[in-house]
This record gives C-alpha cells, structure tokens and sequence, in this order.
C-alpha cells in the first residue's frame, strides 16, 4: 500500500491545495492520501485572526470530500489531537506505525522542501517515507530542486520523487486571508469551503446570511452536504428555474427554493429532530421515525430562520419530498424538479420530464403514484400527505397518459 501524508495549516484549505493533493493521488498511485492540518507549526506562528483548530478541521474534511474519493482521501486530527508542537517526524512515526508495511509518501511544497535539512530530525523522516516536492514546471527538478535533491541524497540517503502541477493556484493563503477579509478571495475556493466560511464567520468575514445574494447562497448550502449530492442540487436548481419559466412562477424563488431543498440532508435524526424542536415544528409519528421524510422538515427550518426565506420558500422545501394536497405553484416546481433533474436516471424519467413541461399536474401525479408504487413495493408506510396528494389530483380529474376513463383512453 501506498500512502501519502499531505500536512500543512490549510489557514484556509483552497484551490491550491485541492490540485496538489488531487496531482498526487494521480501521478503517484496512491491507495490512500492523509490531509493532516496542523495545531502549532513549529515553524511560523499562527497570525491572528487564524480559524480555530476545529474549524481548520472541518474546512480540511470539506476539501477532502470534495475530491471525491472516499475510498482514497481522509482528513486527520492526528496533529490536532496531539499537545505541543506539529513535528512532522513525529506524525510519520505515528503513521508508520500504524501502517507498518506501507511506503509512506511525504508530500510538501518547493519552501519546505527547500528547507527540509532544517526540520527536527531530517535523517529519522528520510528513513520512514519518501519525500515528494511539488513544482509548478517540469523544469523546477533541474533549475530549482536539483541542489537540494543531491544533498539530501548524499546527507541522509532520502528516497525522493518531484511531481509538476502545472495549472496550479496561484494563491498564498496569506494573501487569501486578507481577500476575504475586504469581501473577496471566493474564487481560489472550493465553493463548500467558501460557505464554511461565510456560515461560520472566519477570517474577518462578516456576512448577514439572511440576506445572501445567490452565488452565497450556494455556496452556503453546499458546505452542509457531501459533495456527491451537490450534483443533484444544482440539477434540481437547473431543472426549476426551466419549469418556473415555462409555468409562469417567480423564477428566483425557485431558484433559492432548489438551492437550499436537500441542505440538511446528511444530518443525523437527533440533529433533525433538534432543529424541528428549537423551530417548533410539529412533526408526525412517521415523520419523526423516518429520517428520508426528516430533512425536508428541518431544511425548511433552516431556510426560513436560519437564512430569513420566505414562506412560499419554506413550504416548498417543507413539502418535497412527500407533496400534498391542493399544492401551489412553487411547491409542485420544486417536488417535479427533484424527481426529474438531468443527473436522474431511473427507468421512464425521459417520459417524466416530457410530461412535466406538457401538463405539470400530470406529472405531479405520476410522481405521487410513482413514490406509493415504490413504498407498496417495498413494505414501506406511506405518508398521508402522498396519499391525500392522489386523492386530491384524481378529484380535480387529472389523469396520466395512457389512462382508461369510462370509454375513453386518455
């Protein structure tokens, strides 16, 4: 097995940092990379207005997961978790022995490795791992490392490697700090860690989140999920901003609506409960057991009192995932634009997004039938609201395509 050790204060983790460790995972085989974010670099002190440990944490788990490799890529609290100084001899022992037979891969910049004859007991570290200097050309190997690699090979026998990155981010995180604290910087982040960011308060951001112009909106909303869903949170945003053109509804409601739709969505079912409870909303003996029906409840929650949307909002975040009788404008966009958005697949969905755009009761109804064939199929409860939502779509006389009424085929 071959593992790399990706250390550093990731004060904040950004784009740089992203194609480095997404560089190395590529040209270096790597089964598994290590992002360890530091508490105390013995090497520079911290500057004020630095995130907390926590936070840094946090931050570096987003980036990790933004990667999307989950099997390959993990952030690690080992230097946070440790008192004193971040020595990185002592991280590679921990790691070493931890994984005794892997080839530890120790993966750093051109300033650190420049200066890596000057970190606590160079000769133990050149032992256990094999060093990895990025560069930003080819040519740095020859021009810039080629000094240091001669010394450090003859000086303590290190085993090295040099990967090019050659689109990467030009940002120090110095300089990234003092962008956002003047209300910049966004682009050198990964959108998720941006919305950390500005949720959280950090680096001098001072941001009223109850007022959120769109691009922080969702940035927001997608540092409160994984970054697999977010692909179907901007499909769903697509796909209602589409329906609410063709229907006639507020566009940028739809939008926010979509935005934040699945934002809490990977919170666990005492953290659902928790926001329904300090919210006061009232949930049902099904909705308190399930956790799939949960997040529709407290995302609504979060939408209204935590990022100040409207009413029209809440209820169509409130009502997607199960519908209901007599529903408005907004809350059928946001239910259909959920089922149909482009990155969905399942069988007849090309049929679905046809009929959203000819009849949208029809295709509301077909998403009703369609969520109670699959719960009967199942041996699931389905909701009364699903149920009531049939009942009242059939009263109105909306039909699905291909349906028999009385001699009729309609």
């Amino acid at each position: 097995m071959r593992i790399g050790i990706y250390g550093g204060t990731f004060n904040p983790p950004h784009l740089g940092h992203l194609e480095a460790a997404r560089a190395a995972v590529t040209q270096l085989n790597l089964d598994r990379l290590i992002l360890i974010p530091a508490a105390s670099p013995p090497h520079k002190v911290l500057p004020e207005g630095t995130a907390p440990q926590g936070n840094r944490f946090e931050m570096t788990q987003i980036m990790a997961d933004g990667l999307r490799m989950p099997d390959v890529v993990e952030a690690s609290d080992l230097e946070m978790a440790r008192a004193g100084n971040s020595y990185t001899v002592d991280t590679v022992r921990a790691i070493h022995a931890q994984y005794p037979e892997a080839e530890l891969v120790l993966l750093m910049g051109t300033d650190m490795f420049l200066t890596f004859h000057q970190w606590r007991n160079p000769q133990e570290i050149a032992s256990l791992v094999t060093l990895c200097a990025f560069s930003r050309q080819a040519e740095d190997t020859q021009t810039l490392f080629a000094p240091q690699i001669a010394h450090l090979k003859q000086s303590y026998g290190a085993s090295i490697v040099t990967i090019a990155i050659p689109h990467l981010v030009e940002v120090s995180s110095t300089q990234l700090r003092d962008a956002l604290v003047a209300g910049e910087g966004a682009e050198y982040l990964l959108p998720q860690v941006y919305g950390y960011i500005l949720l959280n308060g950090l680096y001098g951001t001072v941001t009223d989140v109850t007022h959120l112009d769109l691009p922080e909106l969702r940035a927001c909303s997608q540092s409160m999920v994984r970054a697999k869903r977010i692909p179907h949170i901007l499909g769903t945003e697509e796909e209602a901003v589409r329906l609410a053109h063709h229907y006639g509804e507020d566009e940028t409601l739809a939008r926010r609506a979509a935005i934040l739709h699945d934002c809490t969505k990977y919170l666990t079912g005492e953290e659902h409960l928790k926001i329904c409870h300090d919210t006061a909303m009232e949930l049902d003996a099904l909705e308190q057991e399930t956790v799939k029906l949960l997040h529709s409840k407290s995302g609504a929650a979060v939408a209204r009192d935590v990022f100040g949307e409207s009413d029209a909002i809440f209820w169509a975040i409130y009502y997607h995932t199960t519908a209901k009788a007599d529903m408005s404008l907004l809350e059928k966009i946001i239910y259909i634009a959920d089922f149909i958005e482009p990155n969905r697949t399942f069988d007849g969905v090309e049929e679905f997004r046809v009929l959203a755009y000819e009849n949208i009761d029809a295709a509301l109804l077909l998403g009703v039938e369609s969520t109670i064939d699959e719960m009967t199929q199942r041996g699931k409860v389905i909701h009364p609201n699903t149920l009531q939502a049939r009942v009242w779509l059939r009263e109105q006389g909306v039909t699905l395509p291909g349906e028999t009424v009385g001699d009729k085929k309609i």
